[in-house]
């Protein structure tokens, strides 16, 4: 391998990116979001570490479940996606690796740590669903009989335009709630307008979200992640998923990290870029010694 990023395909049918040399690290993304939310920490670990970043199925160019197909896959609950993952790693020969989970992703690098213990060194939680009830009234709106009709219309090519031209002009005027994290969510809405992926996000937030918020709590057996490192990294203007939710790690397991970036919302990734690198850089400086 060298640094440079190749695109590839899973036996299975996963889609991931494979970048640089060195230590591990797998690489997760959040609902209706893709791979592509990770390019700009590829791109800075890839120097020193090999980086394996999938779409998840249903996302990006990871198959999705078609009725009409049975053979695809069509469990779409944590566990079914951390098992995928698992295979992943083994068609890929790495036995463990370090886990960076954004959101969804966050919640899914738990489950495997849980299911597969052996397999991950340190985890680092972005912003993570599965850590408290309190959620987003759009999500949680999305568990509603009937959006299935709703949500077509949101990825239509109309209400495309009308969002992009909405966040255009907030952008040229300066208003301070608009933010790389505001620009992500809006743009993986657009997966709305696939059957596949629609039918996919449907499937994972009503397996874990329902009306009064995450139906899902990794709370009862976090205590037993407290043998390996864990970053957490929340951003301050979060409007998803409340910050105060690292509070209950931080509570549970008082050796992890917890980081807060005031300035950023749901991808803390995306709105501070440099900071981020820093922090995860330093933290898998620190893991890859405690392993050793």
């Amino acid at each position: 391998m060298t640094a440079i990023a190749l695109d590839l395909h899973s036996s299975a049918g996963l889609a991931f990116t494979d970048a640089g040399t060195g230590p591990p690290v797998l690489m997760i993304h959040g609902l209706i979001s893709d791979r592509g939310t990770w390019n700009v920490e590829i791109a800075a670990l890839a120097g020193q570490h090999r980086v394996i970043a999938p779409d998840l199925f249903g996302h990006g160019a990871s198959v999705g479940s078609d009725p009409k197909h049975p053979a695809l896959p069509n469990d779409y609950s944590l566990g079914g996606h951390a098992a995928a993952l698992r295979d992943l790693l083994d068609e890929l020969g790495l036995r463990r690796v370090v886990v960076v989970g954004h959101s969804l992703g966050g919640g899914i690098a738990m489950e495997l740590a849980y299911l597969f213990p052996e397999r991950v060194s340190a985890l680092v939680l972005v912003s993570s669903g599965g850590l408290g009830s309190e959620l987003s009234p759009a999500l949680r709106a999305a568990t509603l009989p009937g959006s299935e009709w709703v949500l077509p219309l949101i990825g239509s090519d109309w209400a495309r335009y009308c969002g992009n031209t909405a966040l255009s002009v907030m952008q040229w005027i300066g208003l301070p709630w608009v933010s790389a994290s505001t620009t992500a969510a809006w743009a993986g809405m657009a997966t709305f307008s696939d059957a596949l992926k629609r039918s996919a996000f449907l499937a994972t937030t009503r397996s874990m979200i329902g009306l009064k918020g995450q139906t899902i709590s990794a709370l009862p057996r976090l205590k037993q992640l407290a043998d390996r490192p864990i970053l957490v990294i929340w951003g301050g203007r979060d409007r998803l998923i409340p910050a105060a939710h690292a509070e209950a790690v931080k509570e549970l397991l008082p050796h992890s990290t917890i980081e807060i970036f005031a300035r950023a919302g749901h991808f803390p990734h995306l709105d501070e870029p440099d900071r981020f690198h820093r922090v995860l850089s330093k933290f898998l400086g620190r893991a890859a010694s405690s392993g050793r």
